[in-house]
């Protein structure tokens, strides 16, 4: 069976706050974007429940119904979306070539607002399913949610860089603040382990590893399974939430080999653009930023890449029935 053929001046892959405020940016140019959207419409922001940093909405608003009035204003200025998995990208020429299961999509540009996940411990009562807690007392964000844990005891799970800053920040409002980590020392850097040495609110469980998250959704959490990995003891740590700090992976596998990256695989864009090394290709949000991972900067750079992308089509054109070769900058 044959695949539909779409063709758009401008493509947006992710529908977080990054790829939808670039659909609003774009919709509103008249450049008529089209927004797929992979297995995670909406982002992270889907699975957060209270929302009380972004700015406009001074009582706070709940994640989905912030993505919810993302997607109708997008929606609003002639945004099209597609709901499908892109199996396929090819960088090499103008329109770009991507595939899904149904469709053949070629764009004249690309902003690629894919994100990233965070890197979960995969254990019971994690998840945010009506029988775990992800959500109401898990988090992997403590910018996002360190406020609504104030005067609690806290679990920090993680030994690197973000385990430390995530531990720092919490200190702000949590009673004490526990790191546990797998190992005998910290994999962090040493002016981030030394902050954290220092810091009376902030103890060490080593050599462990949490087993399972325990608590209710009415309650919340109330405390962590652990197991020690060089004893094999059990037992059980009271705690008022649990932060989970191993990482996040940015979606971006799909342009390895097309696109620069880092080692992490975040996509590398140039000087104080969205623009990376293919010209037409623009990066924006968790997909790119390693640094903030906020809605409120994913958005501005959901802004940043339709201007830019705007402005690449004014200097770029391309005829409809003639594509161009591209040489990576």
């Amino acid at each position: 069976m044959s695949k539909e053929i779409i063709h758009k001046e401008v493509v947006i892959l992710g529908s977080g706050p990054a790829g939808l405020t670039a659909a609003i940016y774009a919709a509103r140019a008249n450049l008529r974007p089209l927004v797929v959207e992979g297995p995670e419409p909406g982002g992270q922001l889907m699975i957060t429940t209270d929302v009380e940093n972004y700015p406009g909405f001074a009582k706070g608003i709940l994640g989905p119904e912030l993505m919810d009035q993302f997607r109708e204003q997008a929606r609003r200025f002639g945004t099209e979306f597609l709901v499908s998995w892109v199996s396929k990208a090819d960088l090499s020429r103008r329109p770009f070539a991507l595939e899904t299961e149904d469709h053949q999509i070629k764009a004249d540009t690309l902003i690629i607002a894919s994100g990233a996940s965070a890197k979960w411990l995969g254990i019971p009562g994690e998840a945010p399913t009506p029988q775990g807690l992800g959500g109401n007392g898990v988090s992997a964000c403590a910018t996002c949610d360190g406020f609504f844990f104030k005067g609690k005891p806290l679990v920090v799970v993680g030994g690197g860089d973000t385990a430390m800053e995530e531990a720092t920040f919490l200190t702000k409002f949590a009673s004490a603040v526990t790191v546990i980590h797998r190992r005998d020392a910290l994999r962090a850097s040493k002016i981030m382990q030394d902050k954290a040495f220092r810091n009376e609110k902030i103890d060490f469980i080593w050599d462990t590893a949490v087993e399972e998250i325990l608590g209710t959704r009415e309650e919340g959490v109330t405390g962590v399974r652990l197991r020690n990995l060089k004893t094999d003891e059990v037992s059980v740590f009271p705690t008022g939430g649990v932060f989970v700090a191993i990482g996040h992976k940015p979606n971006t596998d799909l342009f390895r080999g097309q696109l620069d990256m880092d080692d992490v695989g975040y996509i590398k864009t140039r000087d104080r653009s969205t623009a990376t090394n293919i010209p037409g290709v623009f990066a924006c949000g968790d997909a790119q930023d390693s640094v903030y991972r906020q809605a409120v900067t994913a958005a501005g750079t959901g802004c940043m890449a339709a201007i830019d992308a705007e402005r690449f089509l004014d200097h770029h054109p391309i005829a409809a029935d003639k594509e161009q070769e591209l040489t990576a900058q």
